[in-house]
């Protein structure tokens, strides 16, 4: 059984002490394919570590993190450009809009975000999604942006059966994390309605633990919770699931 964790922040601090620790638990798991989000520049030099450390098993996307979008964002997004210049990434992102932490930014966070979705159309990329508290400013540019060429992924995906609906309408799949094992995440209420066609599993590690570690630093062998609960929600094996999602992200990701 393989099983694919399409969101996970591997080169965070939190894994400092005990990486290759975390790593080999992944992988013992079943866990054999990871895929990287970027955040910023200064991240840049430890994923690409990681990907000489683990290269049979990590994959890189490169962008910028809608709350990394500062007063310097246009230094940092001709980084993501060079980046993407340079050599071969399997997505852009994540990207995005993020209203929780600062809504004064918003107007230079769809700057951003529109400039990373002409860059994946570019490329011919995937994008992935970062959305916290901004569904309508994501739909809008979606709506605005959206072509044959535009698909990828809704990062942690965590709104209602409707806006489920409307994010797969623009050639996304829902990335399904922890909040599904929580008791007040509601989309356990709803992700059976939703063919497996259109899901991938994720951790977004070391954020967002799914119980029993909920509060903990999460790590990509907690993808088995996630599979364990749309076990249960959707009434087949893991095996299956991990096929189908892994089958999924290879779709998205071309590899």
């Amino acid at each position: 059984m393989i099983v694919t964790d399409t969101h996970t922040h591997l080169y965070s601090e939190a894994f400092n002490e005990d990486r290759a620790e975390m790593m080999s638990r992944a992988l013992d798991t079943g866990v054999e394919r990871f895929f990287i989000p970027a955040i910023d520049s200064t991240y840049t030099a430890s994923m690409l570590q990681l990907e000489k450390d683990y290269p049979d098993h990590v994959f890189l996307m490169m962008g910028l993190h809608p709350t990394s979008v500062k007063e310097n964002f246009k230094e940092e997004l001709k980084h993501v450009d060079e980046m993407l210049a340079k050599r071969k990434f399997y997505a852009v992102g994540e990207i995005g809009i993020d209203l929780y932490w600062d809504k004064s930014t918003l107007d230079i966070q769809v700057e951003a975000f529109r400039h990373q979705i002409n860059l994946a159309k570019h490329y011919k990329l995937p994008i992935v999604i970062h959305c916290r508290e901004s569904f309508n400013e994501i739909f809008q540019v979606l709506e605005e942006e959206k072509s044959e060429d535009l698909y990828g992924i809704f990062h942690c995906f965590t709104g209602n059966l409707e806006q489920a609906h409307k994010a797969i309408s623009y050639n996304m799949k829902l990335g399904i994390g922890g909040v599904v094992t929580f008791k007040n995440g509601k989309i356990d209420q709803f992700i059976n309605q939703i063919d497996l066609k259109h899901i991938v599993l994720e951790t977004d590690a070391p954020y967002l633990a799914p119980k029993p570690y909920r509060g903990k630093r999460n790590e990509s062998s907690y993808v088995k919770k996630v599979l364990e609960k749309l076990s249960e929600l959707y009434q087949m094996s893991e095996e299956n699931i991990a096929q189908i999602t892994t089958e999924n992200s290879k779709q998205v990701f071309g590899v």
